[in-house]
């Protein structure tokens, strides 16, 4: 277990680093990643999801009845900031409407577990963070499909339907799982949450292999815009969040879980998503997956910077 250990926090380390190279090489050299089936991402999803719900506990959902003014400002923030940006910014750079759509869809997905693993080695508020994406990640299945179709529905056709039953079964029935599992045999699962970085990173770095694989050329001929739009909208939404947190005057480490709640995104929800609300708009899972390599590794800069800035 000890060894477990160890390559679980080199793995999480130097996350940032690995899905720089796995995105390198199946953007580069394809073919050694198409073995990696687009089909397999949701699975994917819903093992990442099922180990975020193993570390969840009864304490944490009481955070919103103890902290509900924060959870509430997290929550806001989340669904308004980020779709906003990201629609303006497509608007702005003139994206056409696969993309502008991924884009769209990245915006209105809530944090993943890479908000709270950053805002940890941030140190910030880490049980801010967890509550803020657990409540977000509970109310996805109704706004990320409503904000969505706000926004896209004089673009592309959008399917809520299909987008709320895809993120209740990729999302929460394994996030339920994982905090019954946790509830019932806390003992084991404390253990196995240890490990769970390792397992966490070979999904998402299977979720970036299969989707940039298999969609490379499309990425090769998007041009530098959507590469741009996709850092600023990430960027922003650290500034938006560090901003807020200051216009509140929330404490230092609540600003910074803030930040990265709202600069980070699921995308690889996004990812998932894009496949069952825009069948038709094959190039709309561009934006996710590049997404979810820069945020990775942006969320490792700014973790180091944010690490120094501490309570005088």
């Amino acid at each position: 277990m000890k060894v477990l250990e160890k390559i679980s926090d080199f793995f999480g380390k130097f996350m940032a680093v690995i899905v720089l190279v796995v995105a390198a090489l199946a953007l580069f050299t394809p073919a050694t990643c198409l073995w990696i089936q687009t089909s397999w991402v949701n699975y994917l999803l819903m093992i990442v999801m099922f180990g975020m719900g193993l570390t969840l506990k009864l304490d944490d959902f009481k955070l919103v009845f103890t902290r509900p003014k924060d959870i509430i400002v997290g929550c806001l923030a989340q669904f308004t900031i980020m779709p906003l940006l990201a629609f303006l910014l497509g608007k702005g750079f003139g994206l056409d409407a696969a993309l502008l759509a991924g884009v769209v869809l990245v915006g209105t997905c809530p944090g993943g577990t890479s908000s709270n693993v950053i805002t940890y080695l941030s140190k910030g508020d880490v049980a801010l963070s967890v509550g803020m994406t657990s409540v977000n990640t509970v109310l996805a299945p109704i706004l990320t499909p409503a904000i969505t179709y706000l926004l896209l529905r004089t673009t592309v056709t959008v399917d809520p339907v299909n987008m709320f039953v895809s993120i209740i079964k990729v999302v929460i029935v394994p996030i339920a799982l994982g905090f019954i599992i946790n509830k019932l045999f806390g003992s084991v699962t404390q253990k196995l949450v240890k490990v769970l970085p390792t397992v966490s990173v070979v999904a998402i770095c299977l979720i970036v292999a299969a989707v940039v694989s298999h969609n490379s050329e499309k990425i090769m001929t998007t041009g530098a815009v959507v590469f741009v739009v996709v850092i600023l909208h990430n960027l922003l939404g650290y500034a938006c969040g560090f901003g807020l947190g200051k216009v509140l005057h929330l404490n230092i480490a609540k600003t910074k879980a803030l930040s990265v709640e709202i600069g980070m995104q699921n995308s690889g929800l996004a990812t998932s998503l894009a496949g069952t609300a825009f069948p038709d708009l094959a190039m709309a899972t561009v934006p996710g997956a590049i997404f979810s390599v820069w945020h990775n590794i942006s969320g490792a800069v700014l973790a180091n910077l944010y690490n120094r800035w501490v309570e005088k």
